[in-house]
């Protein structure tokens, strides 16, 4: 039997997600669907995974009916198996695949007022509450927030680039002006890391696509380091070089938990409330629904308008009689 034969089927997607440069929270969540798929029809070889789209579509129907999961979660594990058959096992799926679809609902995101957010950072210190007010001032999710580099803020156009966003795009947001001198503060730690880093044989920083091949400088140098990088060096799954990575989103939410608790807000927010808050508080500064989309990163607009929802105050706007007593 040859090497390719012996690989496990597991192993077989997280190569082909490498050469196609998928992201290793998109491959962990990918391979973790298809264990579960494969566990889920009790397959013990590569036999059972014939007959493909009736097996996805009774997962799927399983998923929605029994599990009742949200829309965007059966349609990640959709995309995860389509991955599987089309991209590893090279088998099409010729027949359409007629599962049940789990039920859509149109959830208001929870926004915090200006008083509430101004709460909130206050009592934040450290690196969460500098993620956090570029969070709210930039309108980032929380992942670009951790992933952005020292060169992708630009001081002069008071703008940042955000690199391979949601659906691989960069984009452009605005910089709030008043963290500058907070960010170099910053910069000035992160760098005697760095060097530090160097001095001890390490320093080089994970470059996405062929870039560490193309550039092979670049890793090690600080404009390409992390502008939020992790206290402690990790090895990388994906080649096992020893890398100083950026902070994990989880440290960043606990610490807004933690902040909320403390102030005493009752509402359940997150780090992406502030991305809520920040198109809502746009909108209400009477800024331009397309500028606020591209702001945002979104690509229809109608995602976008959940936020006019959220202006609609008192139920669409609508004062309450009890208050014409």
């Amino acid at each position: 039997m040859s090497r390719e034969k012996d690989k496990k089927l597991l192993d077989e997607v997280r190569d082909v997600m490498r050469l196609k440069h998928y992201s290793i929270h998109t491959e962990r969540s990918y391979c973790d669907w298809i264990k579960k798929f494969v566990i889920f029809h009790k397959m013990t070889s590569r036999q059972d995974l014939t007959n493909g789209e009736e097996k996805i579509e009774r997962y799927l129907t399983y998923l929605a009916v029994e599990r009742n999961i949200a829309p965007a979660t059966q349609n990640q594990a959709m995309n995860a198996l389509v991955f599987l058959y089309k991209r590893v096992l090279k088998v099409p799926l010729n027949e359409e695949i007629n599962a049940v679809r789990a039920s859509k609902k149109i959830n208001i995101p929870v926004v915090m007022t200006r008083e509430e957010v101004r709460q909130v950072v206050t009592v934040m210190e450290g690196v969460p509450q500098l993620i956090v007010k570029i969070l709210y001032g930039s309108g980032l999710r929380v992942m670009e927030a951790v992933r952005i580099r020292v060169q992708d803020v630009d001081y002069g156009m008071k703008q940042i680039c955000v690199r391979s966003g949601k659906g691989a795009k960069d984009r452009i947001t605005t910089f709030p002006e008043s963290i500058i001198p907070l960010l170099d503060n910053h910069l000035a730690k992160v760098k005697v890391t760095h060097e530090q880093d160097l001095a001890q044989g390490y320093g080089a920083v994970y470059l996405p696509y062929a870039l560490e091949r193309k550039y092979p400088n670049a890793q090690r140098e600080f404009n390409w380091q992390y502008i939020f990088p992790s206290r402690k060096l990790s090895t990388d799954p994906r080649g096992g070089t020893t890398r100083r990575h950026h902070v994990d989103p989880s440290v960043v939410n606990k610490a807004i938990k933690t902040a909320a608790k403390k102030v005493g807000i009752k509402k359940k927010i997150s780090a992406h409330t502030f991305r809520h808050s920040f198109a809502t508080h746009l909108l209400e500064r009477g800024i331009d629904i397309r500028t606020i989309q591209a702001l945002l990163g979104h690509k229809d607009v109608a995602t976008t308008m959940i936020y006019t929802h959220v202006l609609q105050q008192g139920g669409h706007g609508v004062l309450s009689p009890l208050d014409d007593l």
